[in-house]
């Protein structure tokens, strides 16, 4: 990553492009550049055929200029630094904070590209590329702007641990329909960087989740369940629900209010009944409810301890 910072004191995550890809467009674009020129070139020699030698000269001189020079800069000013090359290569000419560079950048760069490139092969181009820290050439440093990489390979999504076993299936009764996506994104977040962080700072980070998660929930955690064992079996107990309902026979009917039939009023995933075969799992029964057209179901046996008479009335015991 590297070390750009915008006026915010905002640490950007952008990886500066290197020499290879950086050559690999310049090479698309001269290709583009220099192809357009000499068909100019030749439609001029034939146009100015009639012309004398000082009218024919200035021709070439101005033709040189608007197409190896002015058409670059226009390009990157228009397309806010994405040429022909860049964008094949996934590359974008940035400002040194991040943001879109605009003409005086683009021309900056352009001007000290005839230098450094055309009148030099490159050469300078490329020595100041291996030298520089983040791959600028001299125009770079010049016009205060830097090569980026656009398209970047994704990291593959870590998964989140699983809950203690004694806690799966322990929330089924939890409304979680007024947990915000945002609070479930930083609650995923930390458990899949759980180890990564220092032992204090990540206790700190899930209490604070779980203080969140429990104003939202309404349903204090039971005693002496670790915060971060809390939220990882809440999480768990979401995944099953969303697994439930994709994968949910077609036409079974939904629960009380459109909720799970294991929980009334817990209608964050309507339209999904749970039958004794998911009780069982999930570790809770429901109260008295069948699908459409069935008998009613037997109650299904419990799959966790016996609750603690002194706990509160959440219907959940931490192991002994």
């Amino acid at each position: 990553m590297s070390g750009v910072v915008t006026g915010d004191a905002v640490v950007l995550g952008l990886q500066p492009a290197r020499l290879p890809s950086r050559a690999l467009a310049l090479c698309i674009d001269l290709t583009v550049v220099l192809t357009v020129y000499v068909l100019v070139s030749v439609g001029l020699a034939f146009a100015t055929a009639s012309l004398d030698e000082a009218a024919q000269t200035a021709l070439s001189i101005a033709s040189f200029l608007l197409v190896l020079v002015g058409a670059p800069i226009a390009v990157e000013t228009l397309s806010h630094g994405r040429s022909l090359g860049k964008m094949a290569c996934g590359l974008r000419v940035v400002r040194d904070d991040g943001g879109p560079i605009r003409f005086r950048h683009a021309l900056v760069r352009g001007a000290m590209g005839v230098v450094e490139i055309l009148m030099t092969f490159g050469v300078v181009a490329c020595i100041a590329s291996l030298v520089s820290e983040r791959g600028r050439r001299v125009g770079d440093v010049f016009a205060g702007a830097l090569v980026v990489r656009e398209r970047v390979p994704a990291a593959r999504a870590a998964a989140v641990p699983p809950p203690p076993p004694w806690l799966v299936g322990r929330f089924g009764q939890l409304d979680l329909s007024a947990v915000p996506d945002g609070l479930w994104l930083e609650i995923r977040q930390y458990l899949t960087r759980i180890r990564q962080l220092d032992p204090g700072v990540g206790r700190q980070l899930a209490e604070r989740l779980a203080d969140e998660l429990v104003a939202r929930t309404g349903t204090p955690p039971p005693p002496g369940v670790p915060a971060a064992d809390y939220l990882a079996g809440v999480v768990g107990e979401r995944q099953a629900r969303e697994a439930r309902r994709a994968f949910a026979p077609a036409g079974t009917a939904g629960g009380v209010g459109g909720g799970y039939a294991g929980g009334a009023g817990s209608g964050d995933v309507p339209g999904v009944a749970t039958g004794v075969a998911a009780g069982q799992r999930s570790g809770f029964a429901a109260p008295g409810a069948a699908p459409v057209g069935t008998a009613p179901a037997a109650p299904a046996p419990s799959a966790g301890p016996a609750p603690d008479p002194a706990s509160p009335a959440t219907g959940f015991a931490p192991p002994a």
